[in-house]
């Protein structure tokens, strides 16, 4: 063996023993004649010390030492004369009797330590040295943990995990698809799967009535901080059982993971909150709880006083932020010039301020009395020292931007605590949503979402107005902003899916082109189903207090989807083209 013990293992109990060490060089320094290497592995960092009338070749060999050589020590433990609190080998030392250099190492390219001097992207370019650095490594373990703890729980209730193919179909009804070409089927492609949805249905359809499965996930669409091209989901599916069973199971797994990853209780059981109420008083449906500032439809009482912008529109809603009335004019116009920003895509911005004195100022006075303006503080639920921001438009597009301004001034205000934690189940969503540039309605979740059985006369009927008042039988699981799982009752007969799919607008053809296993599955006794996916790598980063998921997957994509530390995607040569019947449309540059 290279080692007798890691390098976050030694205690003051250990003092006089003879141990071996191997490792990286995290640093080393000389004090005196004396040399101090700090020395690493996956487990932490241990002191040693070469003493200054240490054999001249051992010294010299300590003195050599670059940072990440890889090395193997032997020598005493030892207590230290300056004890270090801060790691939990701080009070021993190791005096070294031996040194063996494994492997020398290039100077690298950015400081290996928890605070890096390095940029985003030198480090992703050297991933396996970021890796090395202590916020990579908890990132990782903790993905372990939960990952450990998931299947424990699943297994203590009955479930089977599964694997289900890689290379699919491509039924694209969402997110594009990563398609790769057939050599054996020259001209034919297989997909990469966007989720394992209707595997894990046929699943059901065979028995297995309770499928999980932690599995690889592709879409290709565009990226930003919690979303990568593949990534990896916690998916589950029942069988005989209705939306109460479902919530009932996994709320039970949500609570096992705080409990036993991270110490923390979480209701019992968890609020839910419908989607109209989550858009009508967040402007969002996956809506932070954490704080308050909810938003409050004004439009009654903004409407009639000559002031066109709000005369125009078909609704008004506000928000009382706390404690900003003293926001100065400079601040304000800031903010008004934040929201007309893409990301938001307000046309402008009103404000009221209640300030400590008494008085009411707004940017609208002119068109507003005060007794006007305490109207609206008063529907607003706003107090003394508050600021009332206000915005107009369409309903559901004027509640979004609302939604967004309320997150980015509960971020300035402090009020979102990573360290705080606010589960809740968002239910009732809409099944459909019309699309007015296609002229179609569309799934809100996928097209083998059930409707709720009270709602089947509006989903049988032809008519638009109440094919939109159908609610899916659908669910999410929100935490603190951020939705980390979905799921769904499934329809689990052939006839309700051919008409799921009349609604959406596909053709008995393209169904059966693209989703006729599974019609043809329902036929032979398909039971009632339904289950949810929770994303595994953003549920790692909300319980490490991060809002990326790229530090918590071992080799992440850049935002233009590349990894950058093997060059990929590349080209392939014109012998691989040759032989998946392929030809470039891509010109060269001259």
């Amino acid at each position: 063996m290279y080692r007798s013990n890691t390098c976050g293992e030694l205690r003051i109990s250990d003092v006089g023993k003879t141990v071996t060490l191997a490792g990286w060089v995290q640093r080393s320094r000389k004090l005196g004649g004396m040399t101090f290497i700090d020395l690493r592995d996956r487990y932490g960092i241990t002191q040693l010390v070469v003493e200054a009338d240490a054999p001249a070749e051992l010294v010299e060999t300590a003195t050599g030492l670059g940072r990440e050589f890889v090395i193997q020590v032997k020598g005493e433990v030892v207590e230290r004369s300056s004890k270090n609190s801060r790691i939990p080998t701080g009070d021993i030392e190791i005096r070294v009797e031996t040194i063996n250099i494994l492997n020398k190492s290039l100077t690298p390219p950015f400081t290996i330590e928890d605070q890096s001097d390095g940029g985003e992207d030198i480090r992703a370019q050297y991933r396996y040295l970021d890796l090395r650095r202590g916020p990579l490594k908890r990132a990782l373990e903790l993905r372990h943990r939960l990952a450990h703890e998931i299947r424990n729980y699943l297994d203590s209730k009955g479930f089977l995990e599964i694997e289900t193919p890689y290379l699919i179909k491509s039924t694209p009804e969402g997110a594009r698809d990563f398609v790769v070409p057939s050599r054996m089927n020259p001209g034919q492609f297989y997909a990469l799967p966007q989720s394992p949805q209707t595997f894990k249905q046929l699943l059901m359809v065979a028995g297995y009535d309770r499928y999980f499965q932690i599995v690889r996930c592709f879409r290709d669409e565009d990226l930003r901080a919690d979303r990568q091209p593949e990534f990896t989901q916690i998916d589950c599916e029942m069988s005989f059982v209705e939306q109460e069973d479902v919530l009932n199971t996994f709320e039970g797994m949500m609570r096992t993971l705080f409990k036993n990853v991270l110490n923390v209780d979480i209701p019992n059981p968890m609020p839910r909150m419908s989607w109209y109420d989550a858009m009508d008083n967040y402007g969002s449906d996956k809506p932070d709880v954490r704080f308050g500032m909810t938003i409050h439809e004004i439009t009654t009482l903004a409407q009639g006083h000559g002031f066109g912008v709000f005369d125009s529109v078909p609704y008004v809603g506000a928000i009382a932020v706390p404690g900003a009335a003293a926001y100065t004019r400079k601040q304000t116009d800031e903010l008004t010039e934040w929201v007309k920003r893409p990301q938001v895509g307000a046309k402008g911005l009103v404000y009221i301020k209640l300030n400590e004195d008494g008085s009411i100022k707004s940017s609208v006075d002119k068109f507003f009395s005060e007794e006007d303006l305490k109207a609206i503080a008063t529907a607003t639920e706003a107090k003394t020292g508050d600021l009332v921001l206000v915005l107009c438009g369409q309903k559901r597009k004027t509640q979004t931007q609302l939604g967004v301004l309320r997150l980015e001034m509960g971020q300035r205000l402090g009020l979102r605590d990573p360290k705080v934690f606010a589960p809740l189940w968002i239910v009732d969503f809409p099944l459909l949503e019309w699309s007015e540039e296609d002229g179609r309605f569309y799934a809100m979740h996928h097209p083998f979402t059930a409707p709720k059985p009270e709602h089947l006369d509006w989903f049988y009927s032809n008519k638009k107005e109440d094919l939109e008042r159908v609610c899916a039988n659908a669910y999410d699981f929100v935490l603190n902003g951020n939705e980390l799982g979905g799921g769904s009752i499934r329809i689990h007969e052939a006839a309700m899916q051919e008409r799921m799919f009349e609604v959406l607008g596909i053709s008995k053809e393209e169904a059966e082109y693209k989703f006729g296993f599974i019609i043809n599955a329902f036929k032979f006794g398909a039971p009632p189903h339904g289950g949810l996916a929770f994303g595994f790598d953003r549920t790692c980063a909300l319980f490490g207090g991060q809002e990326t998921i790229r530090d918590y997957i071992a080799f992440p994509k850049n935002n233009q989807g590349r990894d950058v530390m093997i060059d990929a995607p590349s080209k392939i040569d014109d012998v691989q083209m040759e032989e998946l019947c392929l030809a470039s449309t891509v010109k060269e540059n001259a």
